[in-house]
């Protein structure tokens, strides 16, 4: 890609992030494309779908997800490494308000553009439960898909302004309900 093609490209995804945080991700592209100087085909050409551009945005933080679990294995213990984890996916799940629903869907359909980055996401979580579980740490009455659903589900309390006041109580709860120490 062009240097100012990616400049264009980087500048998209930084103007739809915000968009994105602000109004959630059935906000319009064209108010996308608007905000960014751009026409909406400019927006279009290089995210053909609400789903291509929302993968983009979003890649990142899938892949430093499925990183940090990997650091996680290593020097944390397997309740503290399960449990922080979980607690960064809810956190960066709830920067962009909606995404948790779409996530869910994606898990699911092989033709999604987030289905392979939701795929690895679980797959890293299901490490960390299944080393938890091994140690004896953790209920093994669930797995990773139950992770992934409880992390939506912890993520859609901070989409809810009557209840992101208690989403930290909450998060701690079902933390504990999954940890058996």
């Amino acid at each position: 890609m062009r240097a100012d093609a990616r400049k264009n490209r980087d500048h998209l995804l930084a103007v739809a992030g915000t968009v994105i945080a602000e109004q959630g991700v059935d906000a319009s592209l064209r108010d996308i494309a608007r905000k960014a100087g751009v026409g909406l085909a400019t927006l279009l050409r290089h995210f053909p779908t609400r789903e291509a551009l929302l993968e983009a945005l979003l890649h990142t933080s899938f892949d430093e997800g499925a990183a940090r679990a990997g650091e996680l294995e290593t020097s944390s213990s397997p309740e503290d490494a399960l449990v922080s984890w979980l607690r960064d996916c809810v956190a960066w799940t709830t920067e962009y308000r909606g995404v948790t629903v779409l996530m869910a869907a994606a898990i699911e359909d092989t033709e999604s553009a987030l289905h392979a980055s939701c795929v690895t996401l679980r797959a890293a979580g299901t490490r960390l439960l299944t080393r938890a579980q091994d140690a004896g740490v953790a209920r093994t009455d669930i797995d990773g898909t139950d992770l992934f659903a409880l992390i939506a589900a912890l993520a859609w309390l901070g989409d809810q302004p009557s209840l992101a006041p208690r989403a930290d109580h909450l998060f701690e709860v079902v933390a504990s309900a999954i940890l058996t120490k």
